[in-house]
């Protein structure tokens, strides 16, 4: 059982993954989220990333607050193998 329950693990770490990494290249292609699919990718990640980002100093323009979410959620996965 407890190799289901970590491979269910790895895999829903796995698709967060993939879900900030969608986020970051949508926010080049579509900033404005005039996509349905933009907007779902922006409502899943939302909540996980604006924690992080109230506790980065201000950087401008530039949004900081997925590379640290992707390193976390990275050292996670490799904790977990």
């Amino acid at each position: 059982m407890e190799v289901v329950g970590r491979s269910l693990f790895y895999l829903l770490v796995a698709a967060l993954l993939s879900l900030i990494l969608a986020r970051a290249v949508i926010t080049w292609v579509d900033p404005y989220a005039r996509y349905e699919a933009s907007r779902w990718v922006h409502r899943i990640t939302e909540p996980m990333l604006a924690p992080i980002r109230r506790l980065l100093p201000p950087t401008g323009a530039v949004d900081f607050s997925p590379v640290v979410l992707f390193l976390v959620l990275s050292i996670v996965l490799q904790a977990v193998r």
